[in-house]
């Protein structure tokens, strides 16, 4: 029941990811439709403004969208842009505050209010706005706001999984990201072509409903409801390879045993004190997750922008091909997500995983440049094999390894760092969220060749910034199986002497 609020909590949180880039088409008829006689029938506008829709809505046939500003696309970019800067700024605020205040209250509050200003884009329809800045102004309101479901939900699942199962739960979990991601799509599609302010007045609908659910009936943390708390270190020092080699923190102890730590947050005399920005980022691991993030995401959303596009452009589907195409590249993040959660839980090494994932995605994304537009079935193949192994990476860093950061051994047992911990890491993510589908922008007209060398070195990069955590783990592994070797020829020397 815990996980399904939450899941829904997030899988229906508005963004522009899925609607927005829907209604870009429809509101670019406002600027000045044509009958379908006219001569730019077949040329003007339709093919470009068509492959902005992440679902590739058939476009009406006695409607021809022709802007009557040339810039057309750098307004809806601005859009856009308005929303993934105002979240990326606002994410590292919004952990500060998740923090100090209750946690049901924080997310409930803003997933009204995201309701509200979706709805009023919405209603910018229905009210004849013509105004620009009054749809940015909306956007930046509604990314401002969004900032408040991250941190919280993530701090929440953290607060009732422990570590050793983590992985996989939060997988699973995480899957809401993809489909809210296809039913944002789904949903504005069906008023797209004829009241497309109805694509942002119903989902805002439906998230503030689901925030007043969440207001009602979520648990923050298994105390409230007689549960014991989980165990967030199940792993000894011989088994945890970060646990080993942690001693760099600033509170940095691996000998704390598992009892410690649970009874730790359990102690009725002094309440923990919220963990502070500087103090989060002194945190082992997390300015490295935080920055590999960052490049992952950049790779992440610009194909979730451009996709569509470019397989118009290259495979010379139809938008509506081309959009159903690109919903298969969520569904391998959904996968993505569950398989990176359930290695690194099974191997204990979250930096090894996202790591071995990046480097098989870089010559993957070489070769769904080069091959994966020569037939339907390769490149359905390839979208899905691309996005899990872009999307895993991405889903394990911004659940699993956010929830670990935030229960890390140097807190000591303080559980008050899970949401700036995460919001430190997803907002530094959003950056790159941000200039992923700009930098492409810029980098297209090059070449489509380009575009994903600029992926590929973003994803290396990725994977380098990770390199001293990769170690430490490595290095946590050998010694692990040195004393288990050491106690096997012991073992053995004590059964040959008795003997």
């Amino acid at each position: 029941m815990l996980v399904a609020i939450k899941w829904c909590a997030h899988a229906l949180c508005p963004g522009p990811k899925g609607r927005s880039s829907v209604v870009d088409v429809e509101i670019g008829t406002r600027l000045g439709p044509l009958p379908c006689s006219q001569p730019h029938c077949e040329t003007s506008g339709e093919e470009d403004l068509g492959v902005r829709t992440r679902m590739g809505m058939c476009l009406s046939p006695n409607i021809v969208f022709f802007p009557d500003q040339d810039n057309y696309k750098e307004l809806f970019g601005a859009l856009d842009n308005a929303f993934l800067v105002a979240y990326a700024i606002g994410m590292f605020i919004s952990g500060i505050f998740g923090e100090r205040l209750p946690l049901r209250y924080y997310l409930s509050g803003g997933m009204v209010l995201s309701g509200l200003f979706t709805a009023l884009f919405g209603l910018g329809y229905f009210w004849d706005i013509h105004v620009l800045w009054y749809f940015i102004i909306m956007q930046v309101c509604n990314g401002l706001v969004q900032t408040t479901g991250w941190p919280s939900v993530v701090a929440c699942v953290g607060n009732w999984f422990g570590k050793g199962k983590r992985g996989l739960i939060m997988g699973i979990w995480n899957s809401h990201t993809s489909v809210g991601n296809i039913l944002g799509s789904l949903i504005a599609g069906i008023w797209v072509s004829s009241k497309w302010g109805l694509s942002f007045i119903v989902p805002g609908i439906i998230i503030a409903a689901v925030g007043v659910a969440c207001f009602f009936f979520l648990v923050e943390h298994p105390d409230d409801v007689g549960c014991s708390p989980p165990l967030h270190h199940v792993m000894s020092e011989e088994k945890d390879p970060e646990g080993v080699t942690s001693d760099d923190g600033p509170l940095g102890t691996s000998g704390h045993s598992s009892t410690e730590h649970l009874e730790s947050p359990k102690e009725p005399s002094e309440e923990p004190e919220a963990i502070s920005f500087l103090g989060a980022l002194r945190i082992p691991g997390v300015v490295e997750f935080s920055l590999c993030l960052l490049f992952a995401k950049l790779v992440s959303y610009t194909f979730l922008y451009w996709l569509p596009l470019y397989i118009v452009n290259v495979a010379h589907f139809g938008a509506k091909e081309a959009g159903d195409l690109s919903t298969l590249f969520d569904v391998g993040g959904i996968l993505g997500g569950i398989f990176a959660g359930l290695i690194s839980d099974y191997s204990g090494g979250r930096a090894t995983t996202c790591c071995a994932m990046l480097v098989v995605a870089a010559p993957m994304l070489f070769l769904y440049n080069r091959i994966g537009q020569t037939g339907i079935g390769t490149s359905i193949a390839m979208l899905i094999v691309c996005g899990a192994l872009v999307n895993g990476p991405y889903a394990l860093i911004t659940t699993a390894v956010s929830a670990d950061l935030g229960t890390h051994e140097s807190l000591k047992g303080n559980a008050k760092a899970l949401s700036t911990v995460t919001a430190i890491i997803d907002g530094t993510g959003s950056v790159g969220a941000a200039l992923g589908p700009l930098l492409a922008g810029l980098i297209s007209p090059t070449g489509w060749n380009n575009v994903f060398y600029m992926l590929i070195a973003a994803d290396v990069l990725a994977c380098l910034l990770l390199a001293r955590v990769v170690v430490k783990e490595v290095r946590g592994w050998c010694g692990y199986m040195a004393r288990k070797r050491g106690s096997s020829v012991q073992l053995t020397e004590s059964v040959l002497d008795g003997k």
